[in-house]
């Protein structure tokens, strides 16, 4: 990941978002709650609104809007698709991506079998936990973890071979931490995976943001990210490899469609939030350069990295100079989101988040983020988690500095 200093247009950046304009307390709001839900593009909004101004029609139909509907939804596959550089037609909407991994993880459960096996980490949000694990207990299957090292905070894959073997089935492992921020090294499992005949399912919910992502390059077979984390709206994206889809068998109305992606997609979809996924995604495509929306894509996020690296060392640095702080993070030389969870010694982190939103008009979260087990690991939920402060490319570095001063005043008192 990159870290050098670069020259980032935020102003510009900063324009296209109107809830950055809030004031609260009289102070301007500073947004540090991207993790669990970024703000979102002006130009995503409009096209959201404008969809349904002009009037919104279901699909199939004969008239305008039902045609303009079709269009809608099929950009807005293309636009995922140069995303995650696959194909439009492996690309599915639903209502977030746990509901999707769900409607995934019981329509795969179909043809497994007692004794067979899945794999789960201890990293993992839980979307990317529980749905397998429910469908493994209905079906008899065996469920194998792949636990943290709770020194390096990274994952251990001292016994990967025996994790993942002839037995497995199913391989989900997310891409970046949504806690920590530590991002998981995708191809030693995607190496197993392939090896013994296992699906390998890859959350990028966190991830998808901050990284570029290339789902064939990657060797995953389904890959799951929301466009709410992306400065878009609450709709959940799968991306599922065409050999995979046309044979997953998802619980389904017996007139909806058994052709994929649609198979997938039930009920009436979000049609005006899918209407802000384009904009969301030609976000990252304006800040770039090249022929092509990926090309210019995958510049625009290196841009973006690079500043977001820039102002996440500038956090962790301050941070960890605050006597009383503790930041919860993997080393320097382990590849990190700009996120970072941190404890202040005898303050309750939920407090800590309203001491900063009542006197600095800081936004932070705090608790184990569904990140549950990781949480239970590092032995952090007993006292109420973390603090997670997560940069975006909207944000600043005074509203960095502001975010430190804040928390040496919380430390103060």
């Amino acid at each position: 990941m990159k870290s050098t200093k670069t020259t980032f247009p935020i102003t510009k950046v900063r324009e296209q978002f109107p809830a950055l304009s809030r004031p609260y307390k009289d102070r301007p709001v500073a947004y540090f709650d991207g993790p669990g839900g970024s703000q979102v593009v002006k130009s995503a909004i409009e096209a959201i609104a404008g969809y349904m101004e002009r009037g919104g029609g279901n699909l199939h139909g004969t008239f305008p809007s039902s045609w303009e509907t079709e269009e809608i939804i099929s950009e807005a596959r293309s636009a995922v698709a140069d995303f995650l550089n696959v194909q439009a037609k492996e690309v599915a909407f639903g209502a977030n991506m746990t509901t999707l991994t769900i409607a995934i993880a019981n329509a795969l459960g179909k043809k497994f079998k007692a004794g067979d096996e899945i794999v789960v980490t201890e990293m993992d949000h839980r979307a990317n936990v529980d749905p397998w694990i429910m469908m493994a207990e209905d079906r008899g299957l065996t469920v194998r973890w792949v636990k943290v090292d709770t020194e390096t905070k990274t994952l251990d894959l001292t016994d990967l071979d025996d994790l993942i073997n002839e037995k497995t089935k199913i391989v989900a492992v997310g891409m970046a931490s949504n806690a920590i921020g530590t991002v998981v090294d995708l191809q030693p499992f995607a190496e197993r995976a392939k090896k013994v005949g296992a699906l390998l399912v890859a959350d990028a919910v966190h991830a998808a943001p901050h990284l570029p992502i290339d789902r064939d390059e990657q060797a995953i077979d389904i890959l799951l990210c929301s466009a709410y984390k992306f400065f878009g709206p609450h709709i959940g994206i799968a991306a599922i490899k065409e050999e995979v889809f046309k044979d997953l068998e998802p619980y389904k109305l017996t007139t909806s469609p058994s052709y994929y992606p649609d198979k997938l997609e039930t009920g009436t979809q979000n049609h005006e939030g899918i209407a802000g996924i384009r904009p969301a995604i030609e976000f990252f495509a304006g800040l770039g350069e090249g022929e092509t929306r990926r090309e210019r894509i995958l510049s625009g996020m290196e841009h973006i990295e690079a500043y977001e690296n820039r102002l996440a060392n500038q956090l962790r640095h301050g941070l960890a100079a605050i006597q009383g702080v503790t930041v919860t993070q993997a080393g320097a030389d382990v590849p990190k989101t700009p996120t970072v969870a941190f404890q202040v010694t005898g303050i309750e982190p939920g407090e800590v988040c309203r001491k900063l939103a009542e006197e600095y008009s800081i936004f932070v979260a705090s608790g184990h983020f569904y990140a549950s087990t990781l949480g239970d690991v590092l032995g952090v939920n007993g006292s109420g988690g973390w603090v997670r402060a997560g940069l975006a490319p909207y944000s600043t570095e005074e509203e960095v500095e502001r975010l430190i001063a804040g928390v040496e005043e919380v430390v103060k008192l």
